[in-house]
């Protein structure tokens, strides 16, 4: 127990001074102090309620998803029965009381459709149903409705999507550490550290950036499409508010196809671009190559006639197609500021939104707050450090030296280990930092105390401390693993605030027994080889 070889020695305190000096970084920028430009910087980063920020909860609605899967139902039905061999005539395709109808025009082909429709459903997930079900009424009318279990795997993959475009987007913002959750099953929290704008976080995340390209109807009647009234196969989409007073009732609308469009998922760059001519915000985009190919296709066979561009529901504008766009690549313009038109180009690079949110809860921390939290914190921990070690230097003498500077180096490790792996101390992470302190001395305390026992019964010098440390050891690890098992439930189940508490003290207690019973115990052996003592004072 007392033996260190040379090369154990060496790879410990190589391992000590390592994560310690790791912690230089963050000890210096709370001092006031730049880090040399160049150097390795792990810095820990601080959470919203000491850095201050934006605190945003977004929602979205669970109906809006049921409906995209039945409109991407009815194309899928159109495309599959207008390519089967043999055709299938059906007719009356239409979405009602949240499902999708239609009519088989031949009797005879109403077991052909079924097995041509049952390949576009799929299992929801473990539940043993399917994401639709297929009925037919009166013989040879078709009626598919979505599963609630498909509805609600769908709403899962959707949140799951929206939490990674919400992350892309925040991340194109170039702020540190990030703080984007799920919350329930339709809720997202994001906290954003030092941010002080949260008009402009809402302004990113709450559009959805859903881009589409289609042709408008041309046989429209501008009366009825003023009223709200389109023709079969077309919808009405407003023009979007670009004048002052003009409201979403007074925009113009206009007739667009409702099927056949292209979409803005297949896009691989967006850019904020300007007009030579008139020295415009536009954005510039990319389409990959499938995508290219269809906008090319799209502007050949319709060369001469309008096509809108509409950003969310809103036309954005609808020019004519005066020649094939061959390039893979076209211009988005509108009434752009340099700022929306570069906050689009976020949202179209980082992808559209599967679903639109809204944010039904905001909130801003002042750094003012957070300085005060820090401040506050620190003098917890400076306060509770000193009487720690005034208390061991008192009772345990040389022992409690070695467990004061074991408690230094603690700190130390614990700061630089969480620089090293990029974590984020939030204000509860400050609570588990004065915790593992206060807990840190547990050890020191069960092995002084337990040296004491073994040579009160007699036993020489080296063999109370072997058997001290051999002994308290095991009650040491066992306290310190239910610490650990409790922690990693709060990690796996806690939200945010809960989470950076788990942190620091799971970091905590892994560097408080490495300095509290390793350490000591190689800084113990080498005295007591080295000295020879007859007697220790304990």
């Amino acid at each position: 127990m007392l033996e260190f070889p040379r090369w154990k020695v060496t790879w410990l305190w190589a391992l000590t001074l390592l994560a310690s000096l790791a912690a230089l970084p963050s000890i210096m920028s709370a001092a006031g102090y730049s880090w040399p430009a160049g150097w390795p910087e792990p810095k820990v980063n601080l959470g919203l309620d000491l850095a201050g920020g934006s605190h945003i909860l977004l929602e979205a609605d669970p109906t809006q998803v049921r409906q995209q899967r039945i409109e991407a139902m009815e194309e899928s039905v159109r495309n599959k029965l207008r390519t089967a061999n043999p055709a299938v005539r059906v007719s009356d395709i239409s979405i009602r009381d949240g499902a999708l109808t239609f009519l088989v025009d031949d009797v005879t082909k109403v077991d052909t459709v079924r097995e041509a429709v049952l390949p576009l459903t799929s299992g929801a997930g473990l539940t043993g149903r399917r994401d639709w079900d297929i009925n037919v009424i009166d013989g040879n009318r078709f009626l598919l409705k979505p599963t609630q279990e498909g509805v609600d795997q769908a709403v899962t993959q959707a949140m799951d999507t929206a939490v990674e475009v919400v992350r892309k987007r925040i991340d194109a913002l170039g702020t540190k550490e990030p703080t984007i959750i799920r919350s329930g099953a339709n809720r997202i929290v994001v906290q954003v550290p030092g941010l002080q704008d949260p008009q402009a976080l809402k302004n990113l995340l709450g559009q959805t950036a859903k881009l589409e390209f289609k042709l408008v109807d041309q046989s429209a009647d501008p009366s009825a499409v003023a009223q709200g009234i389109a023709p079969p196969g077309s919808e009405i989409v407003p023009f979007a508010q670009t004048t002052p007073g003009m409201t979403a009732k007074s925009a113009p609308k206009i007739a667009v196809k409702r099927l056949g469009g292209i979409r803005g998922d297949q896009l691989t760059n967006a850019q904020q671009t300007n007009n030579p001519q008139t020295n415009q915000a536009t954005v510039t985009i990319t389409f990959n190559t499938e995508g290219g190919a269809k906008f090319a296709k799209l502007t050949t066979a319709n060369v001469g006639k309008p096509f809108a561009i509409i950003l969310d529901g809103k036309v954005l504008s609808a020019p004519s197609i005066n020649e094939p766009i061959l390039g893979g690549s076209a211009v988005i313009s509108g009434s752009f500021t340099a700022e929306s038109a570069n906050q689009l180009a976020i949202s179209l690079r980082s992808g559209a939104l599967p679903v639109d949110l809204k944010v039904v809860e905001e909130r801003t921390v002042g750094p003012d707050l957070g300085a005060d939290s820090i401040r506050k914190g620190m003098i917890a921990m400076g306060v509770g450090t000193l009487a720690l070690a005034v208390f061991i230097l008192v009772t345990y003498g040389r022992f409690g030296v070695y467990a004061c500077f074991a408690l230094v180096f603690n700190v130390l490790m614990i700061l630089g280990i969480m620089g090293i792996i990029g974590t984020t101390l939030t204000l509860p992470g400050i609570a588990g930092f004065v915790l593992t302190i206060g807990a840190a001395v547990d050890a020191n305390v069960l092995i002084n105390e337990r040296i004491r026992e073994e040579r009160h019964r007699g036993r020489r010098v080296m063999q109370a401390v072997e058997m001290g440390y051999k002994e308290a050891s095991r009650a040491i690890f066992d306290a310190n693993i239910t610490n650990i098992i409790a922690a990693t439930l709060m990690f796996a189940f806690g939200s945010g605030p809960v989470k950076g508490f788990a942190v620091v003290l799971m970091i905590g207690i892994a560097t408080s027994v490495f300095t509290a019973v390793t350490m000591t115990r190689m800084w113990v052996a080498q005295w007591l080889r080295r000295t020879r003592p007859a007697d220790i004072n304990l």
